[in-house]
């Protein structure tokens, strides 16, 4: 601790707080050091890393999501390795927020550590980064042991838009074992270019077992618009889940596909409102007069979400007519 801080009486007495026997007094001291303006107290935050109390470790972590610098990030970083579950959950959270770039640069050698937490953990820090640094790293984590580390190295992927990941998402998306990989790459598909594999890998996702990786699938072939995928995403307007249902709903609204009139219209009599919303959006979307009747029918429902998404997509099919 140098003499600057004794310049501010404020920041001589926390420091001095920092210093007590007691953990509750010094864990309390760091709230109130967060609570200062300007920057110039981060030294006390980052000695505070080293404290002997979880609880003090944990609330450092915490306060210096807000103060990112080289010496914040590897600091953050070493606690990834903390032998206490909630140290080690809040430097992940911190470090989850970081905006500058550069930082990038601390953070990446963790991704090849031996903890599957810390390269989790760092790959997600990166992730909004959007550096290209972390393509390499972030490739070769697909592979991965650890569930939660592919799924991040996918998630690290997507936001980079890498189009020389695709044959490995699509790999994943149909055969990886746990679903919320399977799950994620299916969501990262989403800018990929309109290719044989990448249809073939969603249409296998929406048979998946499990209803997350299909809502997934759902979702994504909305958002590429792949017009093949019509059929299937008709037929999972039948599916046993409604948020499946809905999202299959959304999609066909974009693709603008007449046949799913039929399957569109009732879904507007289903008992979960966010579905009956959605498939009166979708009809309005493909503009067909034909929907009308089904339309009118709900402007009385008793959803009042519902009700206005049936009168814009009356409004709609009467601008298109």
């Amino acid at each position: 601790m140098t003499s600057d801080f004794y310049d501010d009486p404020e920041l001589a007495a926390l420091a001095l707080r920092l210093r007590d026997i007691d953990a509750t007094v010094r864990r309390i001291a760091l709230l109130d050091l967060a609570d200062l303006d300007g920057d110039a107290h981060v030294p006390l935050l980052l000695a505070a890393l080293g404290d002997d109390a979880a609880s003090v470790r944990t609330e450092a972590a915490r306060a210096l999501e807000a103060f990112e610098s080289p010496a914040t990030v590897r600091g953050l970083a070493r606690l990834l390795s903390d032998e206490d579950a909630g140290v080690r959950a809040a430097a992940a959270q911190s470090l989850s927020e970081l905006k500058l770039p550069e930082s990038a640069r601390e953070l990446l050698p963790f991704i090849a550590t031996g903890d599957p937490f810390v390269r989790a953990a760092a790959l997600r820090g990166v992730r909004e980064l959007r550096v290209a640094d972390s393509v390499k790293p972030a490739l070769a984590a697909l592979d991965d042991p650890d569930p939660l580390v592919r799924r991040e190295a996918v998630a690290v992927l997507g936001y980079l838009k890498r189009l020389d990941a695709v044959d490995a998402l699509t790999r994943l998306t149909i055969q990886d074992p746990v679903p919320e990989v399977r799950r994620a790459a299916a969501g990262a598909l989403g800018f990929a270019d309109e290719t044989p594999a990448v249809l073939a890998a969603l249409l296998a996702a929406l048979l998946d077992p499990a209803w997350q990786v299909r809502e997934e699938a759902a979702t994504t072939l909305g958002k590429l618009r792949l017009r093949d995928a019509a059929p299937a995403l008709i037929a999972a307007l039948d599916d046993a889940y409604w948020q499946v249902r809905l999202r299959a709903a959304r999609s066909l609204g974009r693709l603008r596909n007449l046949d799913a009139l039929p399957g569109l219209t009732s879904a507007l009599t289903h008992t979960i409102g966010n579905l009956r919303k959605e498939a009166a959006l979708a009809l309005g979307e493909i503009g067909s007069p034909a929907a009308l009747p089904a339309l009118r029918a709900a402007e009385n429902d008793l959803d009042p979400e519902v009700r206005k998404s049936v009168r814009l997509a009356l409004q709609q099919i009467g601008a298109a007519a």
